[in-house]
């Protein structure tokens, strides 16, 4: 609608997590390095929380992008996590691409452990991500517990993924969660942007739909700060906005956005109804095997970016079927 108008090439504000547009500050780097290094490592069973919209399953489209770069790897995504147990059970057999009619609990977990142990003897790495992971019952996780046994005397065989609201903390800070809890070998948290992030956040999505070079700036300094006033800091609000300002400026013809079109969106919207993020602190990281993993991500990931950007390519799609990352 108003791409040509404000020299676009695609709507630079859309809520779709797409992985060209990830805007790598210092906890998202080491959230994703965190991912990463958990999983090709083996290190068994890693968490992921923050509140929502601060870009948890945009890491992981990022997450599955880089696991693409090769062939090991095989993934189930349960991004529905209220199930039972065994519908739970049942949905992560069947995202392997083995066959599930008919068969009750235990002739699942054969199955299951029979995949997972032929493809740790072939060298093969096995990951399950549960998205919405606050959502699981305290009966669903203790089968993600009973998962985690799946090893060997050197290594992991199944990689666990935990991702979720501040929530899954609580649950996992549970007495009844001790012994899960104390398997999680590495863990992080998303909180929300900063003021100088947030600018620097509608910056660079600008930069990546822009036509070509010389745009004039869209969103002035006050016209941001009133962005981050009634957002927060929360990419996903920046999102909303930010994409409903751009049209209604578009509509009265306007070069720039006006801050006064920011707080009449947030008003449509009831943002001021919305009680202030509290930070949640974050789970302790090894700081050598961070920056061992994000250095290496820092040549692969920008490698990707580049292309990424001109191409503009579809998230990676999730659907409940096997797949080889």
């Amino acid at each position: 609608m108003y791409e040509n108008f404000y020299n676009l090439q695609r709507a630079p504000f859309e809520i779709t997590p797409d992985p060209s547009f990830l805007f790598p500050t210092k906890r998202h780097n080491e959230a994703l390095a965190v991912l990463y290094y958990g999983v090709r490592w083996r290190k068994g069973f890693v968490v992921l929380t923050g509140q929502v919209g601060t870009g948890k399953t945009l890491l992981l489209r990022c997450l599955l992008q880089l696991l693409k770069q090769s062939r090991d790897i095989a993934y189930a995504y349960v991004f529905n996590s209220q199930l039972e147990p065994t519908e739970f059970l049942q949905y992560i057999v069947s995202d392997f691409g083995l066959p599930t009619a008919g068969k009750n609990k235990g002739e699942l977990l054969f199955d299951l452990c029979h995949f997972v142990v032929n493809r740790g003897l072939n060298q093969l790495t096995t990951l399950l991500i549960v998205d919405e992971a606050h959502h699981l019952s305290l009966e669903a996780l203790e089968e993600v517990r009973l998962l985690t046994n799946l090893e060997t005397a050197e290594r992991k065989l199944l990689q666990i993924v935990l991702v979720g609201q501040p929530e899954l903390d609580d649950k996992l800070d549970s007495v009844k969660m001790t012994q899960l809890k104390q398997r999680i070998a590495m863990r992080s948290h998303l909180e929300p942007l900063n003021f100088e992030e947030t600018m620097d956040y509608i910056d660079r999505r600008l930069k990546i739909a822009r036509s070509g070079p010389g745009t004039p700036a869209i969103f002035p300094a006050e016209t941001v700060a009133a962005v981050y006033r009634h957002s927060r800091g929360i990419p996903r609000l920046i999102n909303t906005v930010c994409e409903n300002a751009l049209i209604s400026a578009y509509a009265r013809q306007l070069a720039t956005v006006p801050a006064d079109i920011i707080d009449e969106v947030a008003r449509e919207f009831r943002l001021n109804m919305v009680r202030p993020v509290e930070s949640e602190a974050r789970g302790g990281v090894d700081e050598l095997d961070l920056q061992r993993a994000a250095r290496m991500l820092v040549d692969t990931y920008a490698s990707m970016q580049k292309p990424a950007a001109r191409e503009a390519p579809a998230p990676a799609p999730v659907s409940p079927r096997f797949r080889q990352a």
